[in-house]
């Protein structure tokens, strides 16, 4: 299975390494991913990512090669509503969805399961090498979506080779619940 997600997220008391950031704690971020397997492991490999704050994302970049950007966003949160918007240029972007029922574990094997529960994640250096490093949460439930909506200008964001599989509409849409989770150290393969 091959899956391109565009993903928001609300990082919320967030620590590096095991430190907090004064003023870099809470963040939004919405990233382009998609997802890869590597023997019995499950993986993410990030293709864009889009913060908020300028030092997180410069930090990304030297430390772990992450494409990272700065722009200015928000995010609202109301009732059956969550909502992530992002400027590039003077273009405002968003990705919103509205949830219907309640939270539910994936169904093990479903395209849900697949995108929220991996436990690696995948960054190229600037060497052609790879680093594997671990991430570690509990399984997320999941709202599934009575609407779902990603305004935005792919080629401009992505490039010119993600506009066709970002134009059309989602295979799936859903939001998830969330959990603290712990990123740790790479190591190269």
């Amino acid at each position: 299975m091959f899956c391109v997600s565009v993903v928001g997220f609300l990082f919320l008391r967030t620590r590096v390494p095991g430190a907090p950031i004064p003023g870099h704690q809470d963040f939004e971020e919405v990233n382009l991913r998609y997802y890869v397997r590597r023997n019995d492991r499950r993986g993410v490999v990030f293709l864009k990512e889009i913060v908020t704050k300028r030092a997180i994302a410069a930090v990304a970049r030297l430390l772990y090669n992450e494409n990272y950007v700065a722009w200015p966003m928000s995010h609202r949160l109301e009732g059956n509503l969550a909502e992530y918007r992002w400027r590039r240029s003077d273009r405002w972007n968003h990705l919103r969805v509205e949830t219907a029922g309640e939270p539910v574990l994936a169904a093990p094997g479903c395209r849900e399961e697949f995108i929220t529960e991996h436990y690696q994640g995948y960054t190229r250096q600037r060497d052609g090498g790879c680093l594997e490093y671990r991430v570690e949460h509990v399984p997320w439930r999941l709202w599934l979506s009575s609407s779902a909506e990603l305004s935005r200008d792919a080629a401009g964001l992505y490039g010119h080779e993600f506009t066709a599989i970002l134009s059309g509409p989602p295979q799936s849409d859903f939001l998830a619940e969330g959990s603290p989770l712990a990123v740790y150290q790479g190591v190269r393969i």
